[in-house]
């Protein structure tokens, strides 16, 4: 009886830690994903090839080096001809303080892009971070 009793508890138990709420996944809600200075410079280097950079600031003030498109952000869903057939391919977008590439960045989600990181800061932490930025002539 005392075995019957002790698995039956232990049952009830394995059944109730497995019920236990689990903390929520915190998620922020964006269709994009935030990345910092330091994780856009690692991909620059380690991967330049592999994603397209966007620069989305009105008025052009400069481009991160190798920058490979610079789009108005107010205008970005005018340019799809521009930007990949591949609603998934990696596209990076950044302006000045980050504003106007998260409007764009939502334009595109909206349009079913997938991957869509966002540099957190826009350029302005871009070059606070000591990283290059080539100035308008």
């Amino acid at each position: 009886m005392k075995k019957l009793n002790l698995a039956a508890f232990l049952l009830f138990v394995i059944v109730l830690t497995s019920c236990a709420s689990k903390p929520p996944v915190e998620e922020s809600g964006d269709p994009y994903e935030d990345i910092s200075a330091e994780t856009l410079a690692g991909m620059m280097k380690e991967r330049r090839d592999s994603f397209l950079l966007i620069n989305t600031h009105i008025p052009y003030e400069g481009d991160i080096p190798d920058t490979d498109l610079s789009i108005p952000y107010n205008e970005i869903t005018a340019y799809l001809d521009q930007l990949p057939a591949d609603k998934d391919a990696e596209i990076v977008l950044y302006c000045r303080s980050d504003n106007m590439s998260r409007t764009a960045s939502e334009d595109l989600a909206a349009l079913g892009y997938t991957n869509l990181k966002n540099l957190d800061g826009g350029f302005i932490a871009w070059r606070d971070a000591g990283y290059p930025f080539e100035t308008a002539p």
